[in-house]
């Protein structure tokens, strides 16, 4: 197949009165005329074996050529609509065989042999309207000047075509396997796992396929180019054309061919490359993603939602070429959450609470009485979680707690309240929470906004350290207590031990140092020290502050590494 723009076409029929016949199709020609850019200055010519991309306007029509000069000849043509449906014709007309002129030898007028050529109908081999990849494939066609319609009548939008007269050696397109059809082996509440068999392309072709898995909520699509478009941030491959101006001067990568320093690769395997006009970054849509998986057959995709329908396609692609196939999509949803036992919390009562990592508990707190503000505090003794509040299915609190955190909301005559409580991604969390509609049921006590524990490093000696840490306006029992570590005992080590809720029940008698009442009324004065004796030279002790409130609920502070002096 030659590629010519009408006019160029005319412009190289032979000037003589003998039958004219156009310029052999060898692949050194072929070569030599791609290499010259100013050969196809215009869009409206299709190469032989290579993809093009181009842009339709809404209901703006659109006319491609090429010429096949030899009968039975083999022509394969492919549409690829990327966003819109198109609808597209093949038609093709006879070629103008001799001159006229009565044997004179001066070739025709070249505006009387354009109308020869281009107002006939031509014969109509094949047309379609819609937005699958569709196919024109004969084994013999006859030669003549072929004409490609294409239009758009929904929308603006982009459009791939590939032709070829050799369509058995070429096969830029991966083969599908007999049976295409992407097979959905396990189903999980957040996981799809999904298998299909390998193109032949790879397997017996050994040509390097790659396949690319492609997630979303929607529909499924027909082709990569689809994908693509959807992915795109303006939803386009390249920047529309203005209306009324041509793409000249053409360049050749913007439409799949090599630049002048990469001519020398074989047809049917030229990448297409920049896009047209001004570049433009993919940004990542949270409704619809693309994984490139190398060439695996088998698939798991993670972090889904529950109970939430998926579509999945398949697109093998050829490394190559850069062109692609979609297998069969799929879709499948995705089980439902376990249906979990919702807790009764008891007024003024302290209930504790595990959770799993990533996981959720629910709580319910149904006052008996009627009431005008309802209390909850939260005592998170690892990382923070997350709590959720609502009223009668109204959100009334949504806040992430470390520590501890207490929450006053405004009551409503016979309401109930649906607590979600949401653990750490970081591993299991435990809390301990208390429901109250008697605002001064506190079970916990209050603590400083800092709960940290200072040493004074100049205050250290071979057998004592000096401590301090802060206290609150509120009277509370506060209990230190000391435990000998190694000399390596870890920040990672001390970290597993920072169980908030653990509370001095839990440690040896012998490990108590005192305990004592504190507060002040002065926010700003409200600092206690101490003085810890009896030590070893030269080693590392743990150190850790409890304060206990009046209904005997614990808090730790953070724990303290201190190391005495070796020498005095």
């Amino acid at each position: 197949m030659l590629l010519l723009r009408c006019p160029l076409l005319l412009l190289l029929l032979p000037l003589s009165s003998r039958p004219q016949k156009l310029p052999t199709r060898d692949e050194e020609l072929f070569q030599m005329q791609i290499r010259d850019k100013a050969f196809f200055h215009d869009s409206s010519v299709i190469p032989d074996g290579a993809e093009i991309s181009s842009y339709l306007f809404r209901d703006t029509p659109k006319r491609y050529f090429f010429v096949v000069e030899e009968d039975n000849t083999p022509l394969a043509v492919t549409v690829t609509p990327c966003d819109a449906p198109l609808e597209w014709k093949l038609s093709v007309q006879e070629l103008p065989e001799e001159t006229s002129g009565e044997g004179s030898g001066e070739p025709e007028p070249l505006e009387q042999q354009k109308q020869q050529i281009t107002n006939e109908e031509g014969t109509e081999l094949f047309s379609y309207k819609g937005n699958d990849v569709e196919y024109f494939v004969s084994s013999s066609s006859p030669s003549g000047l072929y004409q490609l319609d294409l239009l758009s009548t929904e929308k603006d939008t982009h459009f791939k075509v590939y032709a070829t007269t050799t369509p058995e050696s070429d096969q830029p397109y991966p083969e599908l396997p007999y049976d295409p059809r992407i097979d959905v082996t396990s189903l999980g509440r957040t996981t799809v796992t999904l298998a299909w068999k390998p193109s032949p392309t790879a397997s017996l072709l050994k040509q390097p396929i790659q396949y690319c898995i492609v997630i979303n909520k929607e529909h499924n699509f027909k082709s990569l180019c689809a994908v693509e478009a959807k992915l795109s941030s303006d939803d386009a491959f390249m920047m529309a054309p203005k209306p009324g101006l041509d793409f000249s001067p053409f360049d050749f990568a913007h439409f799949g061919f090599p630049s002048d320093n990469n001519s020398g690769k074989e047809r049917g395997f030229l990448k297409s490359s920049a896009k047209f006009g001004r570049q433009t970054s993919s940004k990542p849509r949270a409704d619809l993603q693309k994984v490139c998986i190398g060439n695996k057959n088998i698939f798991t995709v993670s972090d889904l939602k529950p109970d939430t329908q998926y579509y999945f396609d398949m697109f093998a692609v050829n490394t190559n070429t850069n062109m692609s196939t979609a297998y069969v999509g799929t879709f499948a949803r995705t089980k439902e959450e376990a249906k979990q036992k919702t807790v009764e919390l008891k007024d003024g009562k302290v209930t504790d609470v595990f959770i799993k990592r990533k996981g959720a508990k629910f709580l319910r707190f149904a006052p008996v009485s009627s009431h005008q503000k309802v209390t909850f505090s939260v005592h998170s003794c690892l990382d923070a979680i997350q709590i959720q509040v609502r009223r009668d299915g109204k959100l009334l609190l949504s806040q992430n707690v470390e520590g501890v955190r207490q929450f006053q909301l405004r009551g409503k005559t016979k309401a109930k309240y649906l607590i979600r409580l949401k653990g750490s991604k970081k591993g299991a969390s435990m809390l301990k929470i208390l429901a109250t509609t008697r605002p001064n049921k506190q079970s916990f006590p209050s603590l400083p906004e800092d709960t940290r524990i200072k040493a004074f490093d100049k205050l250290r000696t071979c057998s004592s350290v000096t401590v301090a840490w802060l206290g609150t306006q509120e009277r509370n029992k506060f209990c230190i207590y000391k435990r000998e570590v190694d000399d390596n005992y870890s920040d990672e080590q001390k970290k597993r031990e920072q169980n908030q809720c653990l509370g001095p029940d839990t440690r040896k008698k012998l490990e108590k140092v005192l305990c004592k009442y504190f507060h002040s009324q002065n926010i700003q004065k409200a600092v206690t020290t101490e003085t810890i004796r009896g030590l070893q030279p030269g080693k590392s002790y743990l150190l850790d502050v409890y304060v206990i409130g009046h209904g005997g609920h614990s808090v730790k502070y953070q724990s303290k590494l201190v190391k005495t002096r070796k020498f005095c």
